[in-house]
């Protein structure tokens, strides 16, 4: 297990998967409910910005307190060539089968959940599930061949919002040493503590509720 005071950067990143969120309520027969796990894109860069800001607030002629607040994140994701179905997928576009054409007509709104894994260079992971958000339509550039070796990939902008529905594994209070409930942007385990059943992380959309300890 890694010590708290261990040197390390961040080197690596793989296994970039999605999953269309279904259901995001707290209905008796709803909750939070996605499609199946399948591969995004192979990846060469993940990265995450999360939207802040802060203001101070004067009392008896003296800054008293910040006030915080904390926006959505936005997942920058850099990888290969994507093919057209899921392309349109993502993206709220049509894919006709027969004919193997992405329509690019009215845009439907779909969520989505995305997940990576991020390695250290001491050879941990981080595995990670934002679990739900939306794509922007990726830009595209395409150059000519020439005597070089420059092609181009493809670039997805996900922004993660808060779920609708509440987990019970939301927020942990420090004075009562118990979880409350809270709706959750995302997941992030540390596999070097050694702690998490991670065998099955991707196979699903993994939450703070169906995340499991080793042995349990």
């Amino acid at each position: 297990m890694a010590g708290k005071n261990e040197v390390f950067e961040y080197r690596g990143v793989d296994n970039v998967v999605v999953a269309e969120v279904l259901t995001d309520d707290n209905e008796t027969d709803g909750g939070y409910k996605t499609g199946d796990v399948k591969t995004l894109v192979p990846a060469a860069e993940v990265g995450k910005t999360t939207e802040a800001s802060s203001a101070t607030k004067f009392y008896d002629n003296k800054p008293a307190m910040n006030v915080t607040a904390e926006g959505p994140d936005e997942i920058s994701i850099r990888g290969a060539g994507m093919d057209i179905e899921t392309l349109a997928w993502i993206n709220g576009k049509s894919y006709d089968p027969a004919t193997g054409a992405l329509i690019d007509g009215p845009r439907k709104n779909r969520y989505f959940a995305v997940g990576y894994r991020t390695k250290d260079t001491n050879g941990n992971y981080r595995y990670v599930w934002r679990l739900k958000g939306t794509f922007a339509p990726p830009a595209e550039t395409v150059a000519t061949e020439d005597d070089g070796t420059d092609g181009t990939g493809t670039e997805l902008t996900f922004t993660g919002i808060h779920t609708n529905h509440v987990f019970s594994h939301g927020v942990y209070n420090e004075a009562t040493k118990a979880w409350e409930k809270s709706t959750v942007k995302g997941l992030v385990v540390d596999s070097s503590k050694g702690l998490a059943d991670l065998s099955t992380f991707f196979d699903q959309v993994t939450t703070p509720d169906t995340l499991k300890a080793k042995g349990a």
